[in-house]
């Protein structure tokens, strides 16, 4: 891991998952978590505020910088939290173990987004929820071409962060299906907003 990757970029990408119109997803979205709770990809702890205090929260994220914001916030926030440095693409974790898994802003940057969802599938129970909210593909064909165009420059520096996945169709492919799904921008540049977000159960 070089210096950026390990020193400049966390704190970026905490700052930058600070954008209001993303508070105002996660304060939606993850209060709709219930019991054992597995969130890939944790990053800095954005999400921990708006748990509800039943929850029994496990985080995954590989960077261990980024850990160090997330126990910050939990112990905020008076949350006993696990947490866990590694990827989505190999959970530690038994089969059919949590009740919900939470995915915000996390696809995106997985190098293998399929073999992740196949991981969340066996770890999550049959009657378990996916609560996400993810970036993506924009329908604009414009914006679409300008998101291929800017994904390999954008990859090296935010931490291999994608622009051009269609999210619907890669959660649909990984064998869920969307229980509720929104899909339209938020604020801010349009390469990086288009965001499909909702809940989403076993197929």
């Amino acid at each position: 891991m070089g210096f950026y990757n390990k020193h400049l970029l966390p704190p970026l990408l905490n700052l930058a998952m600070k954008s209001p119109a993303m508070t105002r997803l996660r304060s939606r979205l993850i209060p709709l978590a219930e019991g054992r709770v597995l969130e890939v990809g944790m990053g800095s702890g954005l999400n921990l505020p708006f748990y509800d205090a039943s929850v029994k929260v496990t985080g995954l994220d590989p960077s261990l910088e980024l850990h160090r914001y997330a126990q910050r916030v939990a112990s905020a926030q008076g949350l006993d939290i696990e947490l866990l440095a590694q990827s989505g693409e190999a959970i530690p974790a038994d089969d059919k173990s949590f009740d919900t898994v939470v995915m915000t802003w996390t696809l995106c940057s997985i190098p293998e987004p399929l073999l992740a969802l196949a991981e969340i599938r066996r770890v999550l129970k049959p009657d378990g929820r996916l609560v996400f909210a993810e970036h993506g593909r924009s329908p604009e064909t414009a914006v679409a071409k300008w998101q291929r165009r800017l994904e390999p420059w954008w990859m090296k520096i935010a931490g291999g962060c994608h622009l051009h996945r269609q999210m619907d169709h890669l959660y649909q492919a990984g064998g869920f299906r969307f229980e509720e799904i929104e899909r339209g921008y938020i604020r801010g540049p349009k390469f990086a907003t288009y965001t499909y977000r909702g809940l989403a159960r076993i197929g």
